[in-house]
Formats: C-alpha cells, sequence, structure tokens
C-alpha cells in the first residue's frame, strides 16, 4: 500500500516537470500580457493573442529571476514575444517559454534551450 501511495504522490510531479508535453521546434506568441505570476513551480504569464489568452510557463523562479525578469521588468499591459516549445494538445492555449522579450530587451529562462541569434 505504501509502495502505492509513492508511486501516486510522484504522478503529478513527473507529469508536470520537463518537456514531454511540448512539441519539437520553436513558436513564437505575440500579445499582450494580462497576468503575471513569478513563484513556484515556474513563472507564468497570461498573454492575450487576438482575443485568446495564452499561459506562457517560465522557468522556476530561481531561474526566471537569475535571466532579469522579474515583476518589475513586465506589467500587464505590456507587448511581448515568448519563443519556446508550444503543448502538443493543439486545442491548448499552453507554452514552455525559453525566451521573452520585451521592447528592446530580451530574457533568456532558459538560456540552454534559447536559439542562437
Amino acid at each position: 500500500m505504501i509502495a502505492v501511495l509513492a508511486v501516486l504522490a510522484a504522478v503529478p510531479a513527473f507529469a508536470h516537470h520537463g518537456w514531454s508535453w511540448t512539441q519539437d521546434g520553436f513558436f513564437e506568441l505575440k500579445g499582450v500580457v494580462t497576468e503575471i505570476y513569478i513563484g513556484n513551480p515556474h513563472a507564468t504569464l497570461d498573454v492575450d493573442v487576438e482575443g485568446d489568452i495564452w499561459r506562457v510557463e517560465l522557468a522556476p523562479p530561481s531561474a526566471t529571476m537569475r535571466a532579469g525578469f522579474t515583476e518589475d521588468v513586465v506589467k500587464k499591459g505590456d507587448e511581448i514575444t515568448a519563443i519556446g516549445n508550444r503543448s502538443r494538445e493543439e486545442t491548448e492555449k499552453r507554452m514552455k517559454a525559453v525566451r521573452i522579450v520585451i521592447g528592446d530587451k530580451t530574457y533568456d529562462v532558459y538560456p540552454d534551450r534559447a536559439p542562437s541569434n
């Protein structure tokens, strides 16, 4: 019984982490920030793209802030470009960003995965 509980407890963590839920190849999303969350397990932005709200997942808070991306550099209403990998589920408006661009400033929250310039 304990083994079953240990496996069940691990399932959400396994399902959450990693890139297995994303498509291969980079995806670019441009829109306006409607919500900002810098916290665990990952920082997120909600972005309005022509009336559709997309969830943009960033890195865990420490890596996101290490990249210079904090609540001080973005605000609701800012236009951004997110580059990363979109969900494999075509109907899901969700992506995992490796790079966020706000104006002329670039934040590589996953520098080892970010496309070369």
